[in-house]
């Protein structure tokens, strides 16, 4: 009895054996061997592959990033304006360094949002690419409303608006509109989703009446408390106007999806080019998310040094702050969206040309200069909806261009011409403009 015992004890390791490599199916040699029975050089190799791996990939990303693009042969001229913020004290050359060393970061940051857009769809990507894209004038407007200077919050916020309205849709259709002609001598016209056009038309009116109604009731003295009831109309059409927004948003990603989808993506895939043309991610999803942090976090600091020597460079250029608030500063905010709307047009992407361009000032006037208002109402700054009449009625009357240069649904480079025309009439009537002071009539 006691053999037996001792002979099932010997069996049963031998029997689980068998059916261990009979399960697997495998020869002896290729039995699974844990990293604890080879000691501590299996450690050593799994610990040295991960840092390895996210070397080659980090100089991979700096190589796409950073290397690749030209424009980036401006970034030394971020860390230029630091030092000569502390080395001198000449706000005109502060502001120049600081304005070019914010262009290279802006064009990055839009080339990181496109890349996240492949991740996410093309209607969340046009989104993302029109928040990102605005973040440049975001980070300067709250730098600059923390430290009290409303006018340049509310300057450079209509400038950017204007400046995505006339000049970088303006210059979408004229060379979208060169290159369609070439391609197809017979169909002049670029066409676009008259739809989604119209509703952001639509937003557009809605964000001039919220700011128009402060304006009016300051300079025809019908407060009932001077300046007080300005303030607070400013705040309920804040709150009035982001709700709108986020009605729009669910509206445009949930609602009415269909109705508002590209025409390109209505056509069936007939045409096997098309295809081949596909393009594809360069970097993954969280890359470019970490490139978005990255690049926002020296955006944010460059932005402080900027608006610091804004007022010092006017002096020193003789040169109006509403001109530089209005005109400069949104050249380099919108550049991210001036060279992926011009490169949309040149192919034939219309739909997300306007998203981009039109989609980025339905936000900034729908959105962000709202938020400005409630964040300023939090901090104790009087920010208000009251752009003053100057600049009230300029972006009334650009808004009713716009508004009819879309409404048939197509574009040429003729009507890309005229908006260009168009913001150069405006950047003259703001380079002769004195601004009033807050207690001016």
């Amino acid at each position: 009895m006691h053999q037996s015992k001792k002979t099932e004890l010997q069996m049963v390791p031998f029997e689980d054996k068998v059916d261990h490599e009979s399960s697997n199916s495998s020869p002896p040699l290729a039995k699974k061997i844990h990293p604890s029975d080879l000691g501590p050089l299996s450690h050593v190799s799994d610990m040295m592959m991960p840092p390895k791996r996210t070397r080659n990939r980090l100089i991979q990303n700096i190589q796409i990033v950073i290397l690749r693009a030209k424009i980036n042969a401006l970034l030394p001229f971020g860390p230029a304006a630091i030092i000569l913020h502390y080395l001198t004290n000449k706000s005109g050359w502060i502001f120049f360094f600081s304005l070019v060393g914010i262009t290279p970061l802006a064009e990055r940051l839009g080339y990181a949002t496109e890349q996240l857009a492949f991740y996410t769809g093309p209607t969340v990507g046009g989104l993302l690419n029109a928040t990102f894209g605005n973040a440049t004038e975001m980070i300067i407007s709250l730098y600059a409303l923390k430290h009290g200077m409303i006018r340049i919050v509310q300057q450079s916020l209509l400038g950017s608006i204007l400046s995505n309205m006339l000049l970088v849709l303006g210059c979408s259709f004229f060379i979208g509109g060169l290159c369609h002609q070439k391609k197809n001598p017979f169909n002049k016209d670029q066409v676009f989703n008259k739809a989604s056009a119209v509703v952001n038309s639509g937003l557009l009116l809605m964000a001039v009446m919220g700011i128009m109604f402060p304006a009016v009731l300051h300079f025809t003295h019908s407060e009932v408390h001077f300046g007080k009831s300005e303030l607070a109309l400013s705040r309920f059409s804040s709150c009035i106007m982001l709700l709108a927004y986020a009605s729009y948003l669910y509206f445009q990603l949930k609602s009415q999806q269909t109705q508002y989808k590209p025409i390109d993506e209505e056509v069936p895939e007939n045409n096997e080019d098309d295809s081949d043309e596909e393009e594809v991610p360069e970097i993954t999803k969280w890359e470019a998310i970490g490139w978005l942090a990255g690049l926002t976090l020296w955006i944010s600091v460059l932005s402080g040094y900027l608006v610091d020597a804004i007022e010092g460079a006017s002096d020193s250029w003789n040169m109006p702050v509403a001109f530089i608030s209005v005109i400069l500063l949104p050249i380099v905010g919108n550049a991210a969206e001036h060279a992926s709307a011009i490169l949309f047009a040149t192919k034939n992407k219309l739909d997300i040309t306007l998203g981009v361009a039109i989609g980025s000032s339905t936000q900034i006037s729908m959105f962000v200069i709202p938020f400005c208002v409630v964040v300023g109402w939090i901090l104790g700054q009087p920010m208000d909806l009251n752009f003053q009449l100057f600049e009230t009625a300029t972006l009334f009357i650009t808004v009713l261009v716009v508004a009819f240069m879309l409404q048939e649904g197509t574009a040429n480079y003729f009507k890309g011409l005229m908006l260009i025309l168009c913001y150069l009439i405006v950047a003259a009537s703001f380079f002769v403009h004195v601004d009033p002071t807050s207690n001016d009539d």
